[in-house]
């Protein structure tokens, strides 16, 4: 037996959500693994068709999900629903951009943190993609943990480029806290790393 709902919460970035039946009742979980395959990412307000199974602790999840709303429709939905580039990314990139320049303009800073910062923003941004791709399909997540000490380290502003682009980690309200802190911990470090005083200590 089948039933129609709407996506009522979606999380993309751990890859499940909740469908409200359009009968009524309780909200029924939603597994990304549970869509077809090419349809694209599920989105708030999305009208399905699923079956009904039950889950290993015995609550309601929906399997076998069929899409019921216009391909087109969905398309411009899923759209709208993208994460665009927040200004503080943006500052924040730009920003440091500028503190860099000058601060080899003024202090010589050597070309080995530029290279560091590329290396790291790599680590960092292949990390969240895993992370991601995780999330989608149910395995083990890396943890958050792990994340903001590549941060930390050199790597947030290739986290930055990945959390915008994969639409990852970008509303989660305590994580977004811990990774700014992170950045404003890096950006200080480096300031104090590359001032002559230090450096001649």
């Amino acid at each position: 037996m089948r039933f129609e709902g709407t996506v009522k919460t979606w999380h993309d970035d751990r890859g499940f959500g909740f469908i409200k039946p359009s009968q009524g009742g309780q909200d029924v979980f939603a597994h990304i693994n549970s869509f077809p395959n090419g349809s694209g990412r599920p989105a708030q307000n999305l009208k399905v068709s699923f079956a009904l199974e039950m889950s290993v602790d015995g609550k309601k999840r929906a399997k076998n999900i069929q899409l019921i709303q216009p391909a087109c429709h969905r398309a411009q939905t899923a759209g709208k629903s993208a994460a665009p580039w927040c200004k503080a990314s943006m500052i924040a990139l730009a920003g440091f951009a500028l503190t860099y320049v000058a601060v080899t303009l003024a202090w010589d800073a050597t070309l080995y943190f530029a290279l560091g910062y590329l290396g790291m923003s790599l680590v960092c941004a292949v990390a969240y993609w895993m992370d991601k791709t995780a999330a989608q399909n149910g395995q083990w997540r890396i943890p958050e943990t792990t994340l903001l000490t590549l941060g930390l380290f050199g790597g947030w502003p290739g986290a930055i480029v990945a959390q915008q682009t994969l639409r990852h980690k970008t509303s989660k309200v305590s994580f977004r806290v811990a990774f700014w802190m992170t950045v404003v911990l890096n950006v200080a470090a480096f300031i104090a790393f590359t001032t002559p005083l230090l450096r001649a200590i």
